[in-house]
């Protein structure tokens, strides 16, 4: 079956969106979608042993069997239609129909759940229809998830607001500090600091650990994922073992800007005594198995003198 749309088809249609120009964009990408999911219908058909994603990079791939555990059977997608819904989604927000925006980028999440961007917007459709558990749920899934530091600091800063919306104004302090330590610069978290310290001036005098104490009472880890970073880690060292040096750096930095230099160091040493320990595993398994072929040849070899012998 033909494939329904082309990466070109998407590049054009993404050019209209950067051009502002939404009324040539989204009739295009509807489109687009109709295409794709009459395809998606009868070539990537989901079972209780199959399911198709478009992640983006061997990363996400790993980082997902990590996090969720999927016992199915994970095929490519052909295509990004997690990119293809997430187009429609914006273009949908720029004309104010959130309903529709909020199914389209539950498909996009759908496609790529490892996307924190996807999570992102989609939790913020949610708070603009009214719903603020599902932009606390989305926004707490993202620090599940999230490679990026970006990514995971505006997750905490969805969830001290949330807080601060609930009158818990430790719980979000301690969001805020998680959400400075990863990305201080970052407009949306310098927003969020300044809110604390004119609204709730009292939580300035919380301790680090009695804020971090607080978020997590409140349900929330006062730290990204850990999972993620060991992911970045064991990329990093599957690309530094194929040369790919630049990609293995930057799957460092991505680990070290998530988790804190000490951290990433600690996690690189031990995936490194994991790999160490497996490589030698699988050497003694070699040598067991060569050892039992030889003994066997031999024993063969012995019975075979005893019969002419005989």
């Amino acid at each position: 079956m033909d494939l329904p749309f082309t990466l070109d088809d998407l590049a054009h249609a993404e050019n209209f969106l950067a051009q502002g120009d939404i009324d040539r964009a989204l009739p295009y990408l509807q489109d687009l979608r109709d295409a794709a999911e009459d395809y998606i219908k009868s070539a990537c058909v989901t079972t209780d042993e199959v399911q198709y994603f478009s992640f983006a990079d061997e990363f996400e791939w790993l980082a997902y069997r990590r996090v969720e555990r999927d016992p199915r059977r994970l095929v490519p997608a052909p295509l990004p239609f997690d990119r293809l819904y997430a187009d429609l989604g914006f273009a949908y927000i720029r004309q104010n129909e959130y309903t529709l925006a909020r199914d389209s980028l539950m498909q996009a999440v759908r496609w790529d759940p490892m996307n924190c961007a996807h999570r992102l917007n989609l939790a913020g459709v949610f708070r603009t229809l009214g719903n603020q558990q599902e932009w606390s749920s989305l926004s707490h899934s993202v620090i599940e998830r999230a490679s990026d530091p970006v990514a995971a600091a505006r997750a905490y800063v969805n969830l001290g607001r949330f807080f601060l919306d609930e009158e818990n104004a430790a719980a979000a302090e301690g969001c805020s500090r998680a959400a400075q330590r990863l990305a201080e610069g970052d407009a949306p978290v310098a927003q969020l600091a300044a809110q604390m310290a004119d609204e709730h001036p009292e939580v300035a005098e919380l301790s680090d650990a009695e804020a971090a104490g607080a978020c997590e009472a409140a349900g929330v880890p006062a730290e990204p994922n850990a999972e993620m970073a060991v992911c970045l880690i064991m990329c990093a060292t599957d690309a530094a073992a194929q040369g790919k040096t630049d990609e293995a750096t930057r799957f460092t930095i991505r680990a070290r800007d998530l988790v804190g230099a000490p951290a990433a160091k600690a996690l690189i040493q031990l995936v490194r005594e994991a790999d160490a320990e497996l490589k030698a595993e699988r050497a003694t398994d070699a040598g067991d198995a060569a050892a039992s072929d030889a003994c066997g040849a031999a024993s063969a070899a012995d019975a075979e003198g005893g019969e002419r012998d005989a």
